[in-house]
């Protein structure tokens, strides 16, 4: 029997300094989290969702500067923000209380919901705090929360059916019709309408926002689901509010790689649809049609896991459940206008590529985690006394043992799964989730000595393994940990490849694992994508051929991009995620980074400016050109907040810089310029 007993949060931090403690470290009793009986579940609080004129806001980390910059839009917009918490204070902030805990916030003034600006190494603590305060909707904005904190906090969650989260890593939600905003919204680009979006990525969701505008039909409510592996509201949830909210008429959903969220909302959209007599319509996109193999593509759950379903079959499973399927943001508008007219639409997606498949241990996996060298992961096996080997038989099954984390149970889980004849292993997986106060029995160790083929003989090697890789998962905070598993000259089950990630928010945000951090080798990396995360830029090499250099702000933009260029018959050289907030010093580097592949033979710079704004991004495209003395031509897409000025400033510049406000015409053009070079 394999046992590992789950740590309280605050033990899973280091010891609290005086100031961590004096903002969130506590002794917060975890047995007792709401006063409420029990017998009801989490999925209860999905009500709590419908926010609007109503709704009594609190903000956590009220005091701090971007709560404050963010509380007083919100205020302006018409947000029923009722005060906030700073801990360690009693006082007055934008002419609103603030109290020194959220328990004093709930007693006093009567909240319901709460939003979250608490920097990402206190933010579980904060969300925890709220969630024994029993307030109804907590909505997270905080980026680079530990993997593992919020493993205990969906722990927590899935105990007490009072309070629902939102994110973490999510813009927040809003009512458009209700003028209630909790998060970071670009408020210039929404209208209250009837058309109601959950998205995954923050970017995307504010190019359909726009897109719902210009075509006149609006927003009712817009939801962030968060790009983390672990959102506390999927769009399940999400669809729950909007089949009965009145204000909604339409439903569009923004998607992409990770988890199976999209397949779950197929089904549920299969159910509506056959019990519904008049359904709503609904569209959607995927992004990540052309991701690569074992990346992660920006967001942190924006990879394809161990047994989990590529963008193409999530796109499937939509149009099966009827689903029309977009292949960009910017056409939701008209095409939701059209279906709410009553007009027939088509799916326009086009899976032009083929997605070329790979070995699940993969010696190029993302950075947005830390990935260590397969001689440093034996070494950490090896330690633990697990038995390696060098010999493969080519002509056997590929057997693969992973520990990593459930996306749909959101508890740690084991993953087995084999290949035959080079085939994906995705397509054989069987996954173990384990609770917190679960254990590897007996009964369990069996079905996964089955799966792998193994005789009753090796069943203490395959104990050795497996009890080896838990420890290692929750002592280091792990992301991910695959083995290949093979037998020695001894007749021993071992291992023969690995591949160990683990979460770098655990080093990033809370400082801990300086030990794994030390493992990188950025020898064995790509010297651009290492350049590029010194800046604070997400890049990613992509293989082949490509010759179109790709310069986007958001990782869900960014993945969309690649993908919409390739359905109109381009190819892609990279993946480049400057952030949400773009800046001229941020392009700047990421034109040189983008430079530096020979293949590239012109750029496409495809930004929203939601949150960036549009006559910034074109001055520093202009001083980037001419200071990096650029030769190929480039083509830039600008929309969003001051996008006109944007335009013009390029379409002004006499430099070798075309200017476009639509994405076709853009994707068309900077291919027809790739061909020409």
């Amino acid at each position: 029997m394999i046992t590992r007993p789950w740590p309280p949060l605050r033990h899973i931090f280091y010891p609290c300094t005086a100031v961590n403690k004096r903002v969130y470290c506590g002794e917060l009793q975890h047995s007792s989290f709401s006063s409420t009986r029990r017998s009801s579940a989490y999925s209860d609080t999905v009500p709590h969702l419908n926010i609007g004129a109503h709704t009594r806001v609190i903000f956590q980390g009220f005091t701090g500067r971007q709560a404050t910059q963010d509380a007083k839009q919100s205020l302006d917009y018409g947000t029923k923000i009722v005060g906030g918490v700073t801990p360690g204070k009693n006082g007055e902030h934008l002419g609103l209380p603030v109290l020194p805990s959220v328990r004093a916030a709930k007693e006093q003034l009567k909240p319901d919901a709460t939003a979250v600006y608490v920097a990402a190494q206190q933010a579980a603590l904060a969300i925890e705090e709220a969630i024994e305060a029993e307030i109804p909707l907590i909505v997270a904005v905080a980026e680079h929360i530990p993997l593992h904190d919020l493993l205990r906090v969906h722990s927590i969650l899935r105990s007490q059916s009072v309070s629902r989260l939102v994110g973490a890593n999510s813009p927040g939600m809003i009512s458009a019709v209700g003028r209630c905003r909790l998060g970071f919204h670009p408020l210039p680009t929404f209208q209250p309408g009837c058309v109601a979006i959950v998205a995954k990525s923050g970017t995307l969701s504010y190019e359909t926002v726009a897109s719902t505008t210009r075509a006149g039909v609006g927003q009712s409510l817009v939801i962030g689901m968060g790009g983390d592996p672990l959102p506390g509201t999927d769009f399940v949830d999400a669809l729950k509010v909007f089949e009965h909210d009145d204000d909604t008429k339409g439903i569009i959903i923004v998607g992409e790689i990770g988890g199976r969220a999209e397949e779950d909302a197929a089904e549920w959209i299969k159910d509506y649809r056959r019990r519904a007599s008049n359904p709503k319509p609904i569209m959607a996109l995927i992004a990540g049609v052309q991701a690569p193999q074992g990346r992660v593509m920006g967001h942190a759950g924006a990879f394809v896991g161990a047994g989990e379903k590529n963008a193409r079959a999530k796109v499937r499973a939509l149009k099966d459940a009827g689903v029309v399927i977009t292949n960009h943001p910017s056409k939701f508008g008209e095409g939701m206008k059209r279906l709410l007219a009553g007009q027939q639409a088509r799916h326009i997606h086009t899976l032009r590529r083929p997605t070329p498949k790979s070995n699940p241990i993969s010696p190029t996996l993302q950075r947005r985690n830390i990935h260590l060298p397969e001689t440093q992961s034996n070494r950490m096996l090896q330690e633990l006394g697990v038995p390696l080997t060098e010999s493969e038989d080519p002509h056997s099954r590929d057997y693969f043992l992973t520990v990593s984390v459930d996306r749909t149970n959101y508890t740690p889980c084991i993953t087995t799964s084999f290949s035959i004849g080079g085939e994906s292993a995705q397509n054989n997986a069987k996954t173990y989730p384990l609770g917190m106060h679960e254990h590897v029995d007996d009964a369990m160790l069996s079905s996964i000595a089955t799966d792998l083929r193994c005789q009753k003989e090796s069943f203490d090697s395959l104990t050795k393994i497996l009890s080896s890789m838990v420890e290692i998962f929750f002592s280091k905070e792990a992301f991910s940990l695959t083995t290949r598993i093979s037998r020695n000259n001894k007749g021993e089950l071992a291992v023969a490849r690995s591949a160990f990630t683990f979460d770098d928010a655990a080093f990033r945000s809370g400082k801990r694992h300086g030990d794994i951090q030390a493992m990188r080798d950025t020898k064995d990396e790509v010297p651009e994508e290492v350049e590029a995360e010194k800046d604070g830029i997400v890049y990613i090499k992509l293989k082949g051929q490509g010759n179109i250099g790709t310069l986007v702000n958001g990782a869900g933009l960014a993945m969309n991009t690649v993908d919409a260029i390739a359905d109109l018959g381009g190819q892609c050289a990279n993946f480049l995620d400057t952030g949400g907030k773009a800046t001229s010093e941020t392009v700047k580097s990421s034109f040189r980074i983008i430079l530096k592949d020979p293949r590239v033979k012109t750029i496409f710079v495809n930004i929203f400016g939601g949150l960036t704004l549009c006559d910034m991004i074109a001055k520093g495209i202009m001083l980037a050109y001419e200071d990096l003395g650029i030769e190929v031509p480039v083509v830039v897409r600008l929309r969003g907040t001051n996008e006109g000025v944007g335009q013009k400033l390029i379409a002004e510049s006499g430099l070798k810089l075309h200017a476009f406000d639509d994405f076709d015409e853009a994707a068309m053009k900077v291919i027809e310029l790739a061909r020409q070079s």
